[in-house]
């Protein structure tokens, strides 16, 4: 009876001290865990935004002259009526898109092509839409050229509706390329975007203070028009500055 005693007070003695070694044993990673995708896309902090002028932004909304948003807006309108492709709107040998590309990149790797200095071959960029990071390694491969792209933050089709139809094309060639009105974002999250105005479509909620900022000062600069249910959309926005 005492032997048996004694094993059993062995048993418990070896099974505390398995317990107590394995406190200080680091977790095994799973077997199946999987390597992340080329493109990835993970949480990451935003730089801090840009202070911005609330009241100014506001009266340039109040500026904005109201149009009625009909559903024959889109006549007539083709992405041709804006231009080809990217041109190089600067004459630094490089075309709009290797120029947004450079300017939002936390880091980036660039070679020579043409006369273009700075051609994006790689790179790390934040997503402002959704704060995601997206890390990329070879923009000539076309998944993921595709996985970042260069975003309108109005539109095309919505300067179409709102003043740009009556423009002439060299004009709306100039917009198609305004630095100021392009963005390099997320692909997935652009196309879901699509060509919604701030009513039908919003970027997350610690962006939509920048967003509507710029959206609003382009529509300002070009002279654009705003429906009743956008320009709603926007101040509200704005109550997150």
């Amino acid at each position: 009876m005492g032997r048996r005693t004694s094993l059993g007070l062995l048993v418990v003695l070896l099974a505390a001290v398995g317990w107590a070694v394995s406190l200080w044993l680091p977790e095994e990673a799973p077997a199946n865990r999987r390597m992340p995708p080329v493109a990835t896309e993970e949480p990451s902090s935003s730089p801090a935004p840009q202070p911005v002028d609330v009241r100014k932004v506001r009266d340039d909304l109040a500026g904005l002259a109201t149009v009625a948003r009909r559903p024959d807006g889109m006549a007539a309108y083709e992405r041709s009526v804006f231009g080809g492709g990217w041109a190089d709107s600067d004459g630094n040998g490089c075309n709009q898109r290797d120029d947004v590309l450079l300017r939002d990149a936390v880091e980036v790797r660039t070679g020579q092509q043409g006369r273009c200095d700075h051609d994006v071959l790689a790179g790390t960029w934040v997503d402002p839409y959704t704060g995601r990071r997206l890390v990329l390694t070879d923009l000539k491969e076309a998944r993921q050229a595709q996985a970042i792209q260069i975003d309108h933050v109005v539109p095309l089709s919505e300067a179409w509706r709102s003043g740009a139809s009556r423009w002439p094309e060299d004009r709306r060639r100039a917009f198609a390329n305004d630095l100021d009105n392009l963005l390099a974002v997320d692909g997935p999250t652009n196309m879901s975007k699509g060509d919604d105005d701030p009513a039908g479509w919003r970027p997350r909620k610690g962006f939509q203070c920048a967003y509507a900022t710029r959206w609003i000062e382009t529509k300002a600069r070009w002279s654009l028009a705003v429906d009743d249910s956008e320009r709603r959309a926007l101040s509200e926005m704005l109550g997150y500055c």
